[in-house]
């Protein structure tokens, strides 16, 4: 997870704003865990396990689905159209040495690549990663909170609102905070199914 970058430069004026500013940071940790979860396979054949592989395309690394067009015709099996066929190596290249553990091959114009059921050790492999990016979503979603705090806490203290302004507020960000970590638990656990369950 790219590190969201600190609001410590910003001036609030009010809590609704340090609210807003938080909750949109949270639900940007939200959408970056949905994409970093897509490329965790599960035992079904889906593109977007290609979402985070670069290929050498002409000496720049270039996202896959930038230079080709990837298909998933059945649960086992994406294909990959390269729009320019001289790429096909440097793609092929990319998914063999990829983390992903495939097996990709062509015929010179279409690269296929089978997926493979997934081993229950590598079922075991995937969960800890799944683990390990969930709970880099979660920390990002605390240290929302932790700079949401001490934005109502300078609020409070050049007076601008009272301590039970300030106290009803670090409870409404604690909620928030709450509910964005039991989506990144629930993400998580329905991934996780899907990687137990081959789906």
């Amino acid at each position: 997870m790219k590190p969201e970058p600190a609001s410590a430069n910003h001036t609030f004026e009010s809590v609704k704003e340090i609210e807003a500013h938080a909750r949109t940071r949270m639900d940007k940790v939200l959408t970056d865990l949905q994409h970093e979860m897509a490329s965790i396979r599960t035992g079904r054949a889906s593109v977007g396990i290609f979402d985070n592989l670069r290929v050498d395309y002409y000496g720049t690394p270039t996202p896959l689905n930038q230079v080709a067009n990837l298909h998933a015709p059945e649960p086992s099996l994406i294909t990959i159209q390269p729009w320019d066929v001289s790429q096909i190596a440097a793609i092929e290249k990319a998914i063999r040495t990829s983390d992903l553990g495939l097996n990709p091959a062509n015929d010179g114009k279409l690269i296929r690549v089978p997926i493979p059921a997934l081993t229950e050790e590598r079922r075991k492999d995937l969960v800890k990663r799944l683990h390990h990016v969930a709970e880099e979503h979660r920390v990002a979603s605390r240290n929302i909170r932790r700079d949401a705090n001490e934005h109502l806490k300078k609020l409070l203290k050049d007076k601008l609102i009272s301590e039970d302004d300030e106290r009803r507020a670090l409870d409404d960000v604690q909620k928030m905070t709450d509910a964005h970590i039991g989506k990144v638990d629930a993400a998580s656990k329905a991934k996780e199914a899907g990687i137990l369950g081959g789906k």
